[in-house]
Protein backbone atom coordinates (compact mmCIF):
# COMPACT_ATOMS: atom_id res chain seq x y z
CA UNK A 1 0.00 0.00 0.00
CA UNK A 2 1.10 3.52 -0.67
CA UNK A 3 1.45 5.78 2.33
CA UNK A 4 0.56 8.80 0.70
CA UNK A 5 -2.71 9.49 0.38
CA UNK A 6 -2.95 10.53 -3.31
CA UNK A 7 -4.95 13.55 -4.80
CA UNK A 8 -6.82 12.74 -8.21
CA UNK A 9 -9.55 14.81 -9.99
CA UNK A 10 -12.53 12.73 -9.33
CA UNK A 11 -14.35 9.32 -9.06
CA UNK A 12 -12.87 7.37 -12.46
CA UNK A 13 -9.31 8.54 -11.56
CA UNK A 14 -9.68 6.96 -8.12
CA UNK A 15 -11.27 3.54 -9.99
CA UNK A 16 -7.85 3.73 -12.35
CA UNK A 17 -5.74 4.12 -9.66
CA UNK A 18 -6.92 1.66 -7.06
CA UNK A 19 -6.83 -0.43 -10.41
CA UNK A 20 -2.99 -0.09 -10.31
CA UNK A 21 -1.95 0.28 -6.90
CA UNK A 22 -3.27 0.03 -3.30
CA UNK A 23 -3.89 4.00 -1.75
CA UNK A 24 -6.40 6.23 -0.98
CA UNK A 25 -7.44 8.89 -2.44
CA UNK A 26 -8.43 12.56 -1.97
CA UNK A 27 -11.13 13.74 -4.96
CA UNK A 28 -11.05 17.52 -5.93
CA UNK A 29 -13.91 17.16 -7.52
CA UNK A 30 -12.27 19.11 -10.54
CA UNK A 31 -10.69 22.28 -11.37
CA UNK A 32 -13.27 24.25 -9.07
CA UNK A 33 -11.04 22.78 -6.00
CA UNK A 34 -13.11 24.37 -3.12
CA UNK A 35 -11.29 25.01 0.16
CA UNK A 36 -12.76 21.94 2.43
CA UNK A 37 -10.79 20.06 -0.33
CA UNK A 38 -7.84 21.70 0.40
CA UNK A 39 -8.56 21.66 4.03
CA UNK A 40 -8.33 17.68 3.75
CA UNK A 41 -5.46 17.64 1.18
CA UNK A 42 -3.93 19.80 4.13
CA UNK A 43 -4.45 17.46 6.78
CA UNK A 44 -3.70 14.05 4.64
CA UNK A 45 -0.14 16.16 3.69
CA UNK A 46 0.55 16.67 7.19
CA UNK A 47 -0.09 12.70 8.45
CA UNK A 48 0.77 10.73 5.71
CA UNK A 49 2.03 12.81 2.77
CA UNK A 50 0.38 13.65 -0.31
CA UNK A 51 1.02 13.03 -4.13
CA UNK A 52 -1.11 15.15 -6.57
CA UNK A 53 -1.82 12.93 -9.47
CA UNK A 54 -4.13 15.41 -11.87
CA UNK A 55 -4.96 14.93 -15.74
CA UNK A 56 -1.87 15.73 -17.90
CA UNK A 57 -4.29 19.18 -19.50
CA UNK A 58 -4.93 22.20 -18.36
CA UNK A 59 -7.74 21.84 -15.70
CA UNK A 60 -5.00 19.25 -14.33
CA UNK A 61 -1.84 21.55 -14.28
CA UNK A 62 -4.67 24.90 -12.56
CA UNK A 63 -5.54 22.08 -9.80
CA UNK A 64 -1.54 21.02 -9.17
CA UNK A 65 -0.84 24.63 -9.01
CA UNK A 66 -3.44 25.55 -6.48
CA UNK A 67 -2.47 22.62 -3.86
CA UNK A 68 0.96 23.38 -4.84
CA UNK A 69 0.67 27.37 -3.38
CA UNK A 70 -1.81 26.46 -0.37
CA UNK A 71 -0.21 23.11 0.65
CA UNK A 72 3.25 22.81 0.15
CA UNK A 73 5.90 20.44 0.25
CA UNK A 74 3.50 17.74 -1.53
CA UNK A 75 4.65 15.09 -3.44
CA UNK A 76 3.98 15.11 -7.68
CA UNK A 77 3.26 12.03 -10.34
CA UNK A 78 2.85 13.14 -13.84
CA UNK A 79 1.48 11.20 -16.55
CA UNK A 80 1.98 11.83 -20.26
CA UNK A 81 -0.99 12.73 -22.42
CA UNK A 82 -0.50 10.05 -24.72
CA UNK A 83 -0.45 7.42 -21.90
CA UNK A 84 -3.58 9.23 -20.52
CA UNK A 85 -5.75 9.83 -23.60
CA UNK A 86 -8.56 7.32 -24.89
CA UNK A 87 -10.67 8.29 -27.97
CA UNK A 88 -9.55 11.96 -27.98
CA UNK A 89 -10.55 12.23 -24.28
CA UNK A 90 -6.94 13.21 -21.46
CA UNK A 91 -7.65 12.09 -18.46
CA UNK A 92 -5.93 9.62 -15.35
CA UNK A 93 -9.14 7.68 -15.76
CA UNK A 94 -7.78 6.48 -19.42
CA UNK A 95 -4.41 4.96 -18.27
CA UNK A 96 -3.31 1.85 -17.79
CA UNK A 97 -2.59 0.70 -14.58
CA UNK A 98 1.40 0.34 -15.18
CA UNK A 99 1.41 3.63 -16.62
CA UNK A 100 0.06 4.92 -13.40
CA UNK A 101 3.02 2.70 -11.20
CA UNK A 102 5.06 4.08 -13.39
CA UNK A 103 4.14 7.72 -12.76
CA UNK A 104 4.01 7.15 -9.33
CA UNK A 105 7.21 5.18 -9.24
CA UNK A 106 9.00 8.53 -10.47
CA UNK A 107 7.22 11.03 -8.26
CA UNK A 108 8.86 14.39 -7.34
CA UNK A 109 8.36 16.72 -3.88
CA UNK A 110 7.76 20.55 -4.25
CA UNK A 111 10.69 21.70 -2.74
CA UNK A 112 10.05 25.49 -2.92
CA UNK A 113 13.81 25.79 -3.86
CA UNK A 114 15.59 28.87 -3.93
CA UNK A 115 18.21 28.73 -6.10
CA UNK A 116 17.94 26.41 -9.09
CA UNK A 117 21.32 24.47 -10.64
CA UNK A 118 19.61 24.57 -13.84
CA UNK A 119 19.40 28.58 -15.98
CA UNK A 120 17.64 29.86 -18.69
CA UNK A 121 21.09 29.57 -20.51
CA UNK A 122 20.83 25.62 -19.90
CA UNK A 123 17.13 25.64 -21.23
CA UNK A 124 18.43 27.25 -24.64
CA UNK A 125 21.42 25.11 -25.05
CA UNK A 126 19.34 21.88 -24.60
CA UNK A 127 16.90 23.24 -27.10
CA UNK A 128 13.99 23.23 -24.69
CA UNK A 129 13.17 26.68 -25.66
CA UNK A 130 13.89 28.76 -28.71
CA UNK A 131 14.13 26.07 -30.90
CA UNK A 132 11.81 24.64 -33.72
CA UNK A 133 11.33 21.62 -31.83
CA UNK A 134 11.13 22.94 -28.37
CA UNK A 135 7.92 21.49 -27.53
CA UNK A 136 8.74 18.00 -28.47
CA UNK A 137 12.26 18.03 -26.93
CA UNK A 138 10.42 19.99 -23.20
CA UNK A 139 7.71 16.73 -23.56
CA UNK A 140 10.72 14.56 -23.77
CA UNK A 141 12.68 15.59 -21.06
CA UNK A 142 9.85 16.20 -18.81
CA UNK A 143 9.28 12.26 -18.81
CA UNK A 144 12.97 11.47 -18.48
CA UNK A 145 13.31 14.03 -15.67
CA UNK A 146 9.47 12.70 -14.18
CA UNK A 147 8.41 16.36 -14.21
CA UNK A 148 5.83 16.44 -16.99
CA UNK A 149 5.34 18.44 -19.98
CA UNK A 150 4.50 22.10 -19.97
CA UNK A 151 5.77 25.53 -21.12
CA UNK A 152 9.20 26.42 -21.13
CA UNK A 153 8.48 28.86 -18.26
CA UNK A 154 6.45 26.30 -16.25
CA UNK A 155 9.81 23.80 -17.15
CA UNK A 156 12.54 26.10 -15.63
CA UNK A 157 10.12 26.37 -12.51
CA UNK A 158 9.58 22.68 -12.36
CA UNK A 159 13.48 22.28 -12.33
CA UNK A 160 13.62 24.52 -9.38
CA UNK A 161 10.84 23.40 -7.38
CA UNK A 162 11.90 19.94 -7.82
CA UNK A 163 15.50 20.94 -7.43
CA UNK A 164 16.54 19.00 -10.79
CA UNK A 165 20.59 18.79 -10.29
CA UNK A 166 22.72 19.82 -12.99
CA UNK A 167 23.83 16.01 -13.03
CA UNK A 168 19.84 14.71 -13.45
CA UNK A 169 19.57 17.69 -16.54
CA UNK A 170 22.67 16.74 -18.22
CA UNK A 171 22.37 13.24 -17.99
CA UNK A 172 18.61 13.29 -19.08
CA UNK A 173 19.89 15.57 -21.88
CA UNK A 174 22.12 12.92 -23.24
CA UNK A 175 19.85 10.69 -23.22
CA UNK A 176 17.22 13.08 -25.09
CA UNK A 177 20.58 13.74 -27.97
CA UNK A 178 20.95 9.87 -28.12
CA UNK A 179 17.87 8.65 -28.73
CA UNK A 180 17.08 11.78 -31.18
CA UNK A 181 20.40 10.77 -33.23
CA UNK A 182 18.86 7.30 -33.46
CA UNK A 183 16.16 7.96 -34.40
CA UNK A 184 17.31 10.59 -37.29
CA UNK A 185 19.42 7.56 -38.51
CA UNK A 186 16.59 5.35 -39.42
Amino acid sequence: MIKEVIVVEGKDDTTAVKRAVEAETIETGGSAINDEVLQRIRLAQQRRGVIVLTDPDHAGERIRKIIAARVPGCKHAFLPQEEATRNGDIGIENASPDAIRQALERVRTDCQAEESEIGWSDLMEAGLIVHPQAAARRLAMGWLLGIGYCNGKQFYNRCRMFKISREEFMDARKRLDNDAEGKAEL
